[in-house]
């Protein structure tokens, strides 16, 4: 079988997991955590780095760090995972949709003009599948109606976007707005196992996301609480993992945009499939090589999935779309809205193969089969 994603860990996790163990430094009291915030932090271009458990705490603790509460809104697209609807939903906001831009499945900018009310607090881009969102339309608008951003950079780690706002530069995601959330979950570029990270160089905004990981604990009295808030720590055994996985963070990212090159390159003369869209904004780090099948082939991603699986290939489906969710639905949101790409890029696309163990015969035989079954249809 070839995994859709398998992580690659090494002597050097060892090495710190084992420091870990001898010292007996295991829970978040352990000095990795605070020195993994620091290398992490430093690599993104951010001052703070607060750890936590996993990337949905990070949403979460982002949102309460730049003061989001009951009856704000949250402008974020509906193809992304539904940890971003959470974040909004537990802090008693409200998630608003926009749509995404067909060709490269990120938040359509265009949109966001039309979703601002006057209780409009954040807006929240996703960076999917490694591509930067076109951020500078973004703080144009957050400029315009003084909203705040918090990127969600899950799964670009290293990923730049180059923007006119900030200088005419290449800048990391992650560093482009006024709030970032990180996963280190095991199919991330770095990982933890489960983990996350929430990055800002606003002291105030770090202090709020530490103290809400944290229980909300008095800074002067112990176990005296004024807001009700949860455990959201990292545990130093994860920090130690993530500090050997940035070590090699430029070699594992030259990896995947090497492997992507070869896929778009293997796939030129495959008809009725496409990668996500080259853009001169953006420098991709290809977390996923993810495809949409042309509606021609006669062939959903589901089937295409089936029949990879028949031929021992793993594939995992794109997001459904948030305004699609039954427990959102349920809830009563989104009720008559419509969002056709979403919905297109969830019934029609698909993550090929995308480990850190692939290899470039294996994607020959990807290549092979998804020819054979386009053939089919």
């Amino acid at each position: 079988m070839i995994p859709v994603y398998e992580p690659r860990l090494g002597n050097r996790e060892k090495e710190l997991l084992a420091e870990c163990i001898d010292t007996g430094w295991v829970s978040s009291e352990g000095p990795f955590v605070s020195e993994f915030e620091g290398r992490f932090s430093h690599y993104i271009g951010t001052q703070y780095g607060v750890a936590v458990c996993n990337g949905t705490a990070a949403l979460e603790a982002a949102l309460y760090g730049i003061g989001v509460r009951k009856g704000d809104e949250v402008i974020m697209p509906s193809f992304t995972i539904i940890s971003c609807a959470l974040a909004a939903l537990r802090l008693g906001a409200r998630p608003v949709l926009v749509d995404i831009d067909p060709d490269t499945w990120n938040m359509d900018t265009t949109q966001l003009e039309s979703k601002i009310t006057q209780r409009a607090r954040a807006i929240m881009p996703v960076h999917i599948y490694g591509l930067p969102v076109d951020m500078d339309p973004v703080l144009e608008c957050a400029a315009d109606h003084d909203l705040k951003i918090v990127e969600d950079a899950a799964e670009a780690h290293g990923a730049e976007y180059f923007s006119r706002k900030k200088g005419n530069r290449w800048t990391k995601c992650g560093n482009i707005g006024d709030v970032s959330c990180f996963s280190f979950y095991a199919n991330k570029i770095v990982t933890t196992g489960e983990g996350g990270m929430v990055l800002t160089s606003d002291a105030s905004v770090a202090a709020r996301a530490a103290s809400y990981r944290n229980l909300c604990f008095h800074s002067e009295r112990r176990f005296y609480h004024t807001e009700l808030c949860y455990n959201f720590r990292m545990t130093n055994l994860q920090a130690a993992v993530g500090i050997a996985q940035l070590e090699r963070i430029d070699d594992v990212i030259a990896l995947r945009r090497s492997f992507a090159r070869y896929y778009k390159a293997q796939f030129e003369h495959v008809r009725g499939v496409r990668f996500q869209a080259e853009v001169p904004y953006g420098r991709s780090v290809h977390w996923m090589y993810a495809v949409q099948l042309d509606e021609a082939l006669g062939i959903d991603a589901e089937t295409m999935m089936e029949r990879l699986k028949s031929k021992g290939i793993g594939s995992r489906p794109f997001f459904l779309g948030l305004h699609a969710q039954p427990v959102l639905q349920k809830l009563g949101f989104f009720k008559h809205e419509q969002f056709p790409y979403t919905d297109q890029a969830r019934k029609r696309g698909l993550y090929l193969p995308s480990g850190l163990t692939l290899t470039k015969p294996q994607i020959d035989v990807v290549r092979d089969a998804v020819r054979e079954i386009a053939g089919d249809g």
